[in-house]
């Protein structure tokens, strides 16, 4: 914790047992503790917990951020949690269907952004033309790409593939005009990592799952050329004599350096970090919170949605009376 707030020049709002963060971050400047010593688990039903438990630090964290005392929010708690303390208390963009959790893919070269990976496991094809604008607006603002190329992820590249939620956002996307993105079509999984788009959206469901499969590759792939290279004497030398090319790919792959997933759509913007995260990943998470923030990503993704003409019809963004999905991140 010391090491992540030290490192950032952002001036943090602490939620958490008083006690334990006083001792955690004495000394540390630019730091305001708040006491929250009650906590929400990732086996409890979000929603009910987030309305049952309003002293909670993600709660408390939430109504910060809404009332105007922080800009932006950074957790590392339930992923559930999160998404029902900000649909509750931040709550959603007017007329935007549902937040989406966004992931930049740590591949080498530019990275790409892939949603929804799991904040709406079923979704809708107004929900996935909506996660278009929301990533690029991203994109554009946070990671400094001009145009993002958007791209459908699918089982196959024509525009009929698919479920019809797919194909009808196909279609639709492919129908805008005046877009601040470049819609590229369906991309198929080897797409996530070619390079060949910046925002990939999909739902929920498939994305965690291409999220999981992937993190699980590179931790077996990075393990399997380690075991190889202290395999023997001669890989061990050769291992030598490629250590700094190694460290660097190592380091590209590495999730650590992208901080934590975005939870766009939101009235201010949030970082969801994985519950063991480093203080590496909190420190990414919340400095690429801030730059969001000074990038005025919200304010881009609410006016590209409206003109667009993509925007809920009547959207108010009050949360929806449905319970709030478990947590699907983790």
């Amino acid at each position: 914790m010391r090491a992540a707030v030290s490192s950032t020049e952002t001036r943090c709002l602490v939620f958490g047992p008083i006690a334990e963060l006083s001792e955690a971050l004495a000394g540390v400047e630019g730091v305001e503790l708040v006491d929250a010593p009650v906590a929400i688990g990732n086996s409890e039903e979000p929603a009910s917990a987030v309305r049952a438990k309003p002293d909670a630090s993600i709660v408390q964290a939430a109504k910060a951020v809404a009332e105007g005392r922080a800009d932006a929010l950074v957790s590392a708690g339930s992923t559930g949690a999160t998404l029902a303390a900000g649909l509750l208390n931040v709550k959603r963009l007017r007329g935007v269907y549902r937040p989406g959790l966004a992931v930049l893919l740590p591949v080498p070269g530019r990275p790409t952004l892939l949603l929804d990976v799991g904040a709406t496991v079923e979704v809708r094809a107004e929900q996935l033309v909506q996660f278009a604008f929301m990533g690029a607006a991203f994109m554009e603002g946070v990671m400094e790409v001009r145009r993002p190329r958007v791209a459908l992820l699918n089982v196959g590249e024509e525009p009929e593939k698919g479920t019809p939620a797919v194909a009808e956002a196909h279609a639709r996307l492919a129908a805008l005009t005046g877009t601040p993105f470049d819609f590229t079509g369906n991309v198929e999984g080897q797409g996530l990592v070619s390079g060949g788009a910046d925002v990939v959206v999909t739902d929920g469901f498939t994305g965690n799952v291409a999220l999981k499969l992937m993190e699980g590759t590179t931790r077996t792939v990075v393990g399997a050329i380690r075991d190889a290279i202290r395999s023997g004497t001669l890989s061990t030398l050769g291992g030598l004599l490629i250590r700094s090319r190694l460290g660097a790919l190592r380091e590209r792959l590495d999730p650590e350096a992208v901080g934590g997933a975005y939870l766009l759509g939101l009235r201010k913007l949030a970082v969801v970090c994985h519950g063991s995260s480093s203080s590496r990943a909190v420190s990414s998470a919340i400095a690429l919170a801030s730059r969001g923030v000074e990038e005025d990503v919200v304010s881009r993704t609410a006016a590209a949605l409206e003109a667009a003409g993509v925007t809920r019809v009547g959207g108010s963004g009050e949360p929806d009376p449905a319970s709030v999905p478990a947590d699907t991140f983790r």
